[in-house]
């Protein structure tokens, strides 16, 4: 594989922070000292966390510099640069490539519904590019979904292809591409993390780590060690948090939970809105219950 980027671990999905309609690159700033600085391995801008369907070409062209820029090569960098136009998507990579990113994460193409050989086509030229590919299999967003024989056609034909962002949902998805090809998986879902790993995956992209990435760095770690108990054990403390974040539809919990606990404002952008209030007493009592002071 023409890439040296070692996939696995503890991922961020990063939140984008806004503040009056426009980025808040001070907050962001502030979070990805906060993610580093708790143990996080890699960061993830752009993705579906980070409401890249709002964000114009040019803020994600400049979150993701941003983010190259002070993460400084302390962990690396996977940059959302999915589209479901071909030609915006080899955009977005090249421009990420220019900025420093590690690789780039490549959703499947969205409402156009492309067969399997469209998808395939769409990553073989974003390959072109040279920036090692995660794909990024989200049929629940996307309304397609990548077959586990694309997959391996993927990684075994296109060079830069090296990884798997797997949020499916189907723990036979995971299992028949490990059983299939050596590709690195990383869970696209919290609470699949431990589950996927056990058959063959080696990380996760974590909503939950935005708030708290020491606990799913201790998780990760437990993985790896081949601490089967002690994952378990942790799995099962975050489990209610885990779903916690998905009350409403990614990212409206785990802001309003970052929000909360100061870390950036309760803000999105249409068609996202704030959680229903009915939810926020339920999440604060969640995050208190991890040390968490809510402060709003």
């Amino acid at each position: 594989m023409a890439n040296d980027i070692e996939l696995g671990g503890s991922y961020v999905a990063l939140v984008t922070p806004f503040a009056d309609g426009e980025v808040d690159y001070d907050a962001l700033g502030r979070l990805i000292e906060f993610q580093i600085d708790g143990g996080t391995q890699g960061l993830v801008p752009c993705g579906t966390t980070g409401e890249s369907p709002t964000l114009s070409h040019e803020e994600q062209d400049r979150v993701i510099a941003f983010t190259v820029e002070k993460a400084a090569g302390r962990v690396p960098v996977i940059a959302g640069t999915g589209s479901n136009s071909t030609d915006e998507a080899v955009r977005l990579t090249a421009h990420a490539r220019a900025a420093g990113a590690d690789a780039c994460l490549v959703v499947n193409p969205y409402y156009n519904k492309p067969t399997q050989r469209g998808l395939f086509e769409h990553v073989r030229r974003l390959g072109e590019v040279g920036l090692p590919i995660v794909l990024y299999n989200i049929p629940g967003r996307t309304s397609v979904e990548l077959a586990v024989e694309t997959v391996v056609r993927m990684y075994e034909k296109i060079e830069m292809v090296v990884g798997i962002k797997e949020a499916t949902g189907k723990l036979d998805v995971a299992s028949a591409i490990a059983a299939a090809c050596d590709i690195a998986i990383l869970s696209g879902d919290d609470s699949l993390t431990l589950p996927i790993c056990a058959v063959g995956g080696c990380g996760v992209i974590s909503v939950l780590g935005n708030l708290l990435p020491g606990e799913i760095r201790t998780l990760c770690d437990r993985i790896a060690a081949g601490d089967a108990a002690g994952a378990r054990e942790q799995h099962l403390k975050l489990f209610g948090l885990f779903k916690g974040m998905f009350v409403e539809t990614n990212p409206i919990p785990v802001k309003a939970a970052l929000a909360m606990a100061g870390r950036i404002r309760n803000e999105l952008r249409l068609p996202m809105t704030p959680l229903a209030e009915r939810h926020r007493a339920p999440l604060a009592a969640l995050i208190r219950e991890f040390g968490v002071e809510v402060r709003g």
